[in-house]
């Protein structure tokens, strides 16, 4: 069993950075993907970057590289995404989630998934 938990969303003026957290607790940090999901209203949940395992690799979506920053902390069974140089198009509930196979850009692949946090970007 894996339990993801998001945090560290909010309201911020574009231009702006925010950190987002996700703890795990259970055999997360074992699996070989980790990633973040977003979904804005009325649109589809879109991959936005991922890491594997041994954060020895990342991958991200076209429309955040050089933007956003994803990473990992082993010991305290954390994963990041720091999102700086915010846009309105990034308004979007952010999820994390896990799954087996490392990079995957889809979401049905990836098997846990943490509740969300609301980053909305205004401005």
């Amino acid at each position: 069993q894996v339990n993801l938990v998001e945090s560290g969303g909010g309201l911020v003026q574009a231009g702006g950075s925010l950190r987002l957290s996700c703890a795990a607790s259970g055999s997360s940090f074992s699996w070989p993907g980790m990633a973040w999901f977003r979904q804005a209203p009325g649109k589809e949940r879109e991959f936005v970057a991922a890491i594997r395992w041994d954060g020895g690799r990342t991958y991200y979506v076209d429309s955040v590289k050089g933007r956003f920053t994803i990473s990992k902390d082993n010991a305290k069974n954390t994963v990041y995404l720091q999102a700086d140089s915010l846009k309105p198009e990034d308004t979007a509930v952010y999820y994390c989630a896990v799954g087996p196979i490392y990079g995957s850009t889809y979401s049905s692949q990836y098997l846990y998934w943490g509740q969300g946090t609301q980053v909305t970007v205004s401005s």
